[in-house]
C-alpha cells in the first residue's frame, strides 16, 4: 500500500487498534490544546506556556532517573508524565512569584525560568545516557514527539488525558473568557482573576504534560498559538475564536498523527506542527475577514471606487481624462465611448456625481462640527449619511439652476 492509501486508512481509523487510539487521542489533545491556547492567546500569556513546556524537561529526566533507580522501566509513561507536570508546575509557580516580589517583568522571570529548567534538563538528559539501568532509548522521543510503538495502555491514557482537558475547557470556559476579555470587568463580578490566571496556566500545563508523548515538548507550545493564531483570521467574537481554535487544532493533530501513523518513520510532532502551519497559511491567505486575497480585493475596489469618482467629476466638469484605469473603468460601465465622449448614462452618473459633491461642501460648510460628517471619505453617497429630510434641506441652499 501507499503511504496515501494508508494515510486514509489512519484517518478512517482503519489502521489498527493502537493508531487509532493514538489518532484519537492527539484530536482530543488537539482541540484542548486550540481552546486552552485561545484564552492564553487573549490574556497575552504566549510566552508563559513557553516557560511551561521547557521546564517539564527536568521533569521528565529525574522521573526516569527516579524509576530506574528503583528497578522498574524508565520509561514508564504515567511516572514521566507526572514528573513532568510537577517539574511544570514548579516552573509556572516560580515565574508567578519572580514576578510578583521582585521588580523584574514576567518576560524576564519567563526567560531566567525557560533557560535555567531547560539547561538543567539537558543535563540530565547526558547523565542518563551514561546509565546502564533503565531502557533510556526512545527517551528523546519526549523532545519532538513519537507513536511509534507506542503502548495501547499509554495511547488509553492519553486519549483520556485529553478528553479530561477538553471537558476541563468546557467546564471554565466562561469565567476565563471574561477575563482574557476583560480582566477588571471580571474582577468586578466577583471572578478571582488571579485564580482563573493560574487555571488558565494550569489548564497549558495539562495540555503541555499529556503532549509530550505526541508533540514533544519543543513543539507542544505551536499548538497552544498557532490555532488561536489561525482562528483570529475568521472572527472577531470571543466565543467564536475559542471554538474555531479548538477545531484547527483538533483538525491538525488528528490528520497529523494519521499521517505520522501512515508514514512510519516521520517523528509526529513536527507533522502536526507542519499541518497546523498550513491551516494558518490557508487562513491568512483566504480568510474573508483578515486574508490576503481578501484584503487585496478590498484595496482593488476601493481603487476602482475612487477612480470612478474622480472620472465622473472631471466628465461633469468638462475636463479631459487622461488616467488610463479610470477610462478603462468608466469604459467597462458603459459611461464614456471609446472616443472619449460621454454616453447618457454617463453624463447622468456625471450629474449625480457633481450634485453630491456639491451637497457635501454645502454640509460641511453648514455643520462643520458634526460628527456625522466626519465619516465622509469622499465617496460614499451622502444619502447614505444623513436622512431625507437633511439632504432636501441642503438641495434648498443650493443655488437654482438658470432657466433657458
Amino acid at each position: 500500500m501507499t503511504t496515501a492509501d494508508l494515510f486514509l486508512d489512519a484517518l478512517s481509523l482503519r489502521a489498527g487498534y493502537n493508531s487509532a487510539l493514538v489518532t484519537v487521542g492527539a484530536g482530543l489533545l488537539g482541540v484542548a490544546a486550540g481552546g486552552a491556547g485561545a484564552f492564553v492567546f487573549l490574556r497575552k500569556r504566549a510566552l508563559v506556556s513557553d516557560a511551561i513546556t521547557h521546564a517539564t524537561l527536568p521533569g521528565v529526566a529525574l522521573a526516569f532517573i527516579v524509576m530506574a533507580a528503583l528497578g522498574g522501566d524508565g520509561r514508564w509513561l504515567p511516572g514521566l508524565i507526572f514528573g513532568s507536570a510537577v517539574s511544570a508546575a514548579i516552573g509556572l509557580i516560580v515565574v508567578e512569584w519572580i514576578a510578583a516580589r521582585t521588580r523584574l517583568g514576567e518576560d524576564a522571570a519567563i526567560g531566567a525560568v525557560l533557560s535555567v529548567f531547560f539547561g538543567l534538563g539537558i543535563v540530565l538528559l547526558t547523565v542518563i545516557q551514561t546509565m546502564s539501568q533503565g531502557k533510556q532509548a526512545g527517551l528523546d522521543g519526549f523532545l519532538l514527539g513519537s507513536t511509534s510503538g507506542m503502548l495501547a495502555g499509554e495511547a488509553v491514557l492519553i486519549a483520556a488525558a485529553g478528553g479530561v482537558a477538553v471537558a476541563l475547557v468546557v467546564a471554565l470556559r466562561r469565567p476565563m473568557t471574561m477575563v482574557a476579555f476583560d480582566p477588571e470587568h471580571a474582577a468586578t463580578v466577583g471572578i478571582d482573576v488571579r485564580r482563573t490566571d493560574l487555571a488558565m496556566m494550569g489548564l497549558a500545563l495539562i495540555v503541555t504534560v499529556i503532549g509530550l508523548k505526541i508533540v514533544g515538548l519543543i513543539l507542544i507550545v505551536a499548538l497552544l498559538i498557532i490555532p488561536p493564531v489561525t482562528a483570529r483570521f475568521w472572527t472577531d467574537r470571543v466565543d467564536r475564536l475559542i471554538l474555531i481554535s479548538a477545531g484547527a487544532g483538533g483538525l491538525a493533530s488528528y490528520s497529523g498523527a494519521a499521517f505520522s501513523a501512515a508514514a512510519r518513520d516521520v517523528p509526529t510532532g513536527p507533522v502536526i506542527v507542519l499541518f497546523a502551519f498550513a491551516l494558518f497559511v490557508l487562513s491568512l491567505a483566504l480568510s474573508p475577514l483578515r486574508g490576503v486575497l481578501a484584503s487585496a480585493l478590498r484595496h482593488r475596489r476601493f481603487q476602482h471606487r475612487v477612480h470612478l469618482r474622480q472620472g465622473l467629476l472631471a466628465m461633469a466638469r468638462g475636463e479631459a481624462i487622461y488616467d488610463r484605469l479610470t477610462l478603462r473603468i468608466l469604459r467597462r460601465r458603459g459611461l464614456i465611448r471609446r472616443d472619449g465622449v460621454a454616453t447618457r448614462e454617463g453624463r447622468g452618473a456625471a450629474g449625480r456625481a457633481q450634485l453630491d459633491e456639491t451637497r457635501w461642501a454645502t454640509a460641511r460648510r453648514l455643520r462643520a462640527d458634526d460628527p456625522v460628517l466626519e465619516r465622509y471619505d469622499g465617496l460614499t453617497p451622502i444619502d447614505d449619511v444623513l436622512t431625507s429630510d437633511q439632504v432636501e434641506h441642503l438641495d434648498s441652499l443650493l443655488p437654482k439652476p438658470e432657466s433657458t
